[in-house]
């Protein structure tokens, strides 16, 4: 304990209340007062732990020696070393040892600071709003045996001190955060009405064109085959020669059918995944030109994408299959590259070309490049679509934020 003049004590209180005025956030506060607190409670490290809304996480903004505790935004109070502070279990705690002091050893305790700083002297006191705990400030020091209860009432009123502030800053993160929450939360209403939409008039517009390649193709072909198969029967006898032309038709219908259907549902995705149903794709669609086109596709995603939902398995598989549909129809490349990875924050699918056609000339190819975006808007993915390597093809380029792995830190 310092041995200080009552004068010199008000002082450097009116000091601390000079010092926060204009502080907008937690860590300024704290380090603006840091020195005025040093004068009335030596200590080698500062800290307020503040509350965030539920009581049941924590954030510590500390000045003085650097710790873990600092570091972690809304640490569990459960594993905080003052959880009973924290809690109103005690009024306050002082400790001549904190090393040693069973108060802050029991199990899932975060006390590795502790430790790694030797603060062994600790004292802890509430900051109250009309008795509900908000925060605690806390002073520590290296050197054992440092603190007395003279200091624990000092701590109370810097404590009265900082509360209001600290308060009034809680209040405005809050404020903060709950406005941003629901101006997102509006955007992404407003976005998926508006993707909806898209989808709907996306997904009409991809029942007229299956209707119109039965209609203008398939119908065509078996109304032919009708009718000559009616002139066939007409004729007294049919040659066998007569046969193999009707027989090639109807195989070039049922091929044409199948490919229809095959759009319309990936059975092979449903039976073999999103890599192996994007690879049968390349092979099918290539092959089909009968151009020379080189292919090839690399799956770096390590397992990711078994984690993923269905519905989102549809629609990067339906945004690859039309990447792979334009370069193929559009841009007469030499080869088609896909490449899909994964790390512990997104999953990325690209498509590459070296068609003649670049990203700039290819959009306006229209609907599909509408149907890509909106699809990926929907899963909220980004979706970006930019010429190649030397401005030579087009890359397109789908990024999925993948969701964080459960639990919390190990405090």
């Amino acid at each position: 304990m310092l041995h200080i003049a009552p004068a010199a004590l008000i002082d450097h209180y009116l000091g601390i209340c000079r010092l926060l005025a204009g502080q907008l956030d937690f860590r300024s506060a704290i380090r603006s007062v840091a020195a005025e607190v040093a004068h009335i409670i030596p200590h080698d490290h500062l800290d307020v732990c503040v509350l965030l809304e539920d009581g049941n996480y924590h954030s510590a903004y500390e000045t003085g020696i650097e710790t873990a505790w600092g570091e972690f935004a809304g640490a569990p109070v459960v594993n905080s070393p003052i959880r009973s502070l924290l809690w109103g279990e005690v009024d306050f705690m002082l400790a001549d040892d904190a090393m040693t002091d069973p108060r802050f050893h029991f199990e899932g305790a975060f006390k590795r600071p502790i430790f790694e700083q030797s603060l062994r002297s600790r004292l802890h006191v509430p900051m109250k709003v009309q008795g509900t705990i908000i925060a605690a400030l806390s002073c520590s020091s290296q050197t054992a045996g440092v603190y007395t209860m003279e200091d624990v009432e000092r701590a109370r009123i810097i404590a009265d001190l900082l509360t209001p502030y600290f308060f009034a800053l809680r209040a405005a993160e809050q404020a903060q955060r709950s406005a941003i929450v629901e101006a997102e939360a509006r955007a992404r209403e407003e976005g998926l009405r508006l993707g909806a939409l898209k989808l709907t008039e996306a997904l009409e517009q991809e029942r007229q064109r299956i209707g119109m390649d039965l209609h203008d193709q398939t119908l065509a072909d078996l109304t032919r085959l009708a009718r000559r198969i009616d002139r066939l029967a007409r004729s007294s006898e049919v040659a066998p020669e007569a046969l193999e032309p009707v027989s090639r038709s109807l195989q070039h219908c049922m091929q044409d059918l199948r490919q229809i259907i095959e759009q319309a549902k990936p059975s092979v995705l449903q039976l073999f995944g999103l890599a192996q149903a994007i690879e049968h794709h390349l092979d099918r669609s290539t092959r089909d030109t009968g151009s020379a086109i080189e292919w090839g596709l690399s799956d770096e995603t390590h397992g990711a994408l078994d984690l993923l939902e269905p519905t989102v398995i549809v629609a990067l598989f339906r945004i690859a299959q039309e990447a792979i549909n334009n370069a193929v129809r559009h841009a007469a490349p030499l080869a088609i590259k896909v490449r899909l990875e994964a790390d512990h924050e997104r999953l990325a699918i690209e498509i590459a070309d070296d068609g003649t056609g670049h990203a700039r000339t290819r959009k306006r190819i229209g609907g599909g490049i509408d149907n890509m975006q909106t699809r990926a808007r929907l899963i909220s993915a980004r979706f970006t679509i930019a010429p190649g390597s030397k401005d030579r093809g087009t890359v397109v380029r789908v990024v999925l934020p993948l969701a964080p792995p459960a639990g919390v830190p190990n405090l």
